[in-house]
């Protein structure tokens, strides 16, 4: 049976929202070819055509590209309405899946993506979330022949890579890994976008439904190698910094857990890479 050519080969899904725009002008950037137009087919997906216009023109405003708009397809769906994110689906090879909190929006759109037979990444920091979707849909993703892939940007990219990086490069067996993150503030103090509080905030209300989830997944214990790192307060001093530094509740360490019990089951690494994450804030004085 021939296979159905779909329009667009990606869809940036929720591109009017505040990390879609971002996501939405790097693609224009990244896939411009040197005459100045579109290398790929690909479109941006929301509730309101007008808001999607906008972005798309703005973009193409900043990257000097007055045709872009006319290069962009739009397609029209609603996270509240089944039969439209499988329609958007049905148009796509790949979904870059934007709209979050995802513990809230993201499972409709992984299951529309898997049903209709395309991949779909995000990029989710919500650990539950993430571990949910996996247990729930790997083996139905597996069936189709379909990503989905997770933690696709700040969560989690560097610290997955950064760990596989330093392991590969230092001189012996990397057992543990601690990463800190420091976040800069300025003279009027710091903010935080509204979906990253509140994936933060139900994350951390909701530690305890994420330990009954790993409980149930019955996984054996990766074996642990080399001695394990002493345990730091919940607000610690660290004294390479100077500085102190409180537990990051992002995704790196279950990111970092499920590559690491990967490698070892499926290609026989060294097991027991174990990451540990803190948060430390600056703030950054004006002369």
């Amino acid at each position: 049976m021939a296979v159905r050519q779909r329009p667009f080969h990606l869809v940036v899904f929720g591109a009017s929202g505040f990390t879609g725009q971002f996501v939405t002008e790097e693609v224009a950037r990244e896939q411009m070819d040197p005459e100045g137009s579109s290398r790929l087919a690909w479109a941006v997906a929301g509730r309101c055509r007008e808001k999607l216009q906008r972005v798309l023109e703005r973009a193409a405003q900043k990257l000097g590209r007055p045709t872009l708009p006319s290069e962009v397809g739009i397609i029209i769906c609603d996270i509240t309405t089944p039969g439209s994110l499988d329609e958007m689906a049905r148009q796509a090879t790949i979904v870059l899946n934007c709209v979050g909190p995802y513990r809230f929006y993201g499972e409709p759109v992984v299951k529309a993506c898997i049903e209709n037979g395309t991949s779909c990444i995000d990029i989710s920091g919500e650990p539950q979330f993430l571990e949910l979707m996996y247990w729930k849909y790997h083996q139905k993703a597996a069936e189709k022949g379909v990503y989905i892939i997770g933690s696709s940007g700040f969560d989690s990219i560097p610290a997955d890579m950064g760990v596989i990086y330093t392991s590969n490069k230092i001189n012996g067996t990397l057992t543990a890994v601690e990463s800190f993150l420091t976040i800069n503030s300025g003279p009027e103090g710091l903010c935080i976008h509204d979906g990253t509080w509140k994936s933060a905030v139900y994350g951390f209300g909701n530690q305890n439904q994420l330990k009954k989830l790993r409980n149930q997944s019955n996984l054996k214990p990766v074996p642990i190698v080399g001695a394990k790192l002493k345990r730091r307060w919940p607000v610690s001093y660290c004294r390479e910094l100077s500085s102190y530094s409180i537990p990051f509740l992002g995704a790196d360490v279950s990111v970092v857990k499920r590559t690491q019990r990967y490698l070892h089951e499926n290609l026989d690494q060294s097991p027991g890479r174990r990451l540990h994450t803190w948060s430390r804030f600056r703030q950054n004085k004006i002369d």
